[in-house]
């Protein structure tokens, strides 16, 4: 167990040089779980919900794993023996799971990305990856679809990217107006994907083929 006086640096790996962040350490956050569970009326000292704040602040360190990487460095590796390819590179349907940065309930469903290489392309996995990381935060889907794109972009280097996402919000569908079935897109085009209407209805016709 941590020592109450012990203290974790989280550095942000999308943020300035130096803007650091100082995490309690786990025994501050399995306290303040315990709160929650007696504020919303039961007994945390009962014997069910005795281990629930250990459980919970290990379930956080996976949903927010997404802090502690950086995409540069995801994307660094890259290959330059591809024959002149310089078509659309897409992943499509990658499975989204992220939380939402004002209730802090699921945001459910897929990122469609794409992006046209110069000189060099990535492994595939990385794209995910990529994903991955920006879910694995406190997020507005707006600003995670911006961040997707951008990190594609300014790594790349690529002549375009495309980036669309579609989710359910779970602070809509199971709380507040509560309207199951809801989706919420979002999209970001840059470079060629922008430019380009030929280009841009290209893919989306292939996210389309997919349904």
């Amino acid at each position: 167990m941590d020592a109450p006086a012990q203290t974790e640096t989280l550095t942000d790996g999308n943020a300035a040089a130096g803007d650091n962040i100082t995490r309690p350490t786990r025994t501050e956050a399995e306290a303040a779980v315990r709160t929650l569970i007696a504020w919303a009326g039961d007994d945390p000292e009962r014997e069910g919900l005795l281990d629930t704040p250990g459980r919970v602040t290990r379930a956080y360190r996976e949903f927010f794993a997404g802090y502690a990487e950086d995409p540069v460095e995801i994307l660094s590796r890259t290959f330059e023996e591809v024959s002149g390819y310089d078509d659309m590179v897409m992943l499509r349907d990658i499975r989204l799971e992220s939380h939402c940065e004002h209730h802090m309930v699921p945001i459910i469903g897929k990122v469609h990305l794409a992006y046209l290489p110069t000189n060099r392309v990535v492994g595939i996995s990385k794209l995910a990856r990529v994903v991955e990381l920006y879910a694995k935060r406190l997020q507005t889907q707006e600003t995670m679809t911006a961040q997707i794109a951008d990190a594609l972009e300014q790594t790349l280097q690529p002549a375009g990217v495309a980036v669309l996402v579609d989710a359910a919000h779970q602070c809509m569908t199971t709380r507040g107006i509560r309207k199951p079935g809801v989706f919420t897109i979002t999209s970001r085009f840059t470079g060629r994907f922008k430019e380009d209407h030929r280009l841009h209805q290209q893919f989306m016709q292939m996210i389309r083929n997919a349904a």
